[in-house]
């Protein structure tokens, strides 16, 4: 009888374990973005973050088979919170810069993106002469390090928080021109109710420019469990569907 006993409570510790080991599988990645940069980040109705990074981080989780969470964070508090620890990875549209480099890590790219300017439709835009006109991004942006670096002094700069609050300065004339990325920018004109109103101002440039999910330093083991399960679905069809769900041609 206490032989019997023996086996019974060393089969119930075995199972207790494999049920741990069980629960314990799948990892746990939190993931944040912005909210505030459609199509890429926004949050819908029900408050809930949405958007192509959304969808892609979603895609990965899956592939990745791991217990996800994503959160939003305002885009100055984004690298911090990293840093911190309050989540593990940022997918909210950051383009892997030299500066962002010394402080943390980026996956490989998951899309591509260029700079463009925009303005209300029929004035006219002269690089060449810019006096007067008032010119805003958001702040904390390549589109913000190029105004900076190119036109300090040439026009007055206006940087915000969001990108929302740029588009709406530009609606109300406190601004005659906006740098941005050209993908929010094209669905912005493609679907805000003054987007008929304006329109791009000369081509896109800086046309390199990378976009990841970026981690901490020496997150080594993430990073290539994020880059495996990019490379599959790019592989896969997934990406794809993805992107043909906001854009009529490929990002990538």
């Amino acid at each position: 009888m206490k032989f019997k006993k023996i086996v019974l409570g060393s089969a119930l510790l075995l199972t207790a374990a494999l049920s741990s080991v069980t629960v314990q599988a799948a990892d746990k990645v939190r993931f944040a973005t912005e909210g505030a940069w459609a199509p890429f980040n926004f949050i819908d109705s029900a408050g809930n973050p949405q958007g192509f990074d959304v969808d892609i981080a979603r895609a990965l989780c899956a592939k990745m088979q791991a217990d996800c969470e994503i959160v939003t964070q305002d885009w100055d508090g984004l690298i911090p919170g990293l840093k911190v620890r309050k989540f593990d990875a940022i997918i909210a549209s950051m383009s892997i810069t030299e500066d962002r480099l010394k402080v943390v890590d980026f996956t490989n790219k998951y899309y591509s993106g260029g700079l463009r300017f925009m303005g209300r439709t029929g004035e006219e835009f002269n690089l060449m002469d810019l006096e007067g006109k008032t010119i805003g991004a958001q702040r904390a942006t390549l589109g913000a390090q190029y105004l900076e670096d190119n036109f300090e002094g040439k026009a007055d700069l206006k940087f915000y928080d969001n990108q929302d609050n740029v588009y709406l300065d530009l609606v109300s004339g406190r601004l005659d021109i906006v740098l941005s990325d050209e993908l929010p920018t094209y669905n912005w004109l493609k679907t805000s109710e003054d987007g008929s109103k304006f329109e791009f101002k000369g081509d896109a440039f800086m046309k390199t420019d990378n976009i990841a999910i970026a981690i901490r330093k020496g997150d080594k083991k993430l990073e290539d469990k994020l880059n495996k399960a990019l490379a599959e679905i790019l592989a896969n069809g997934t990406y794809q569907k993805i992107n043909a769900k906001y854009f009529p041609f490929s990002i990538y």
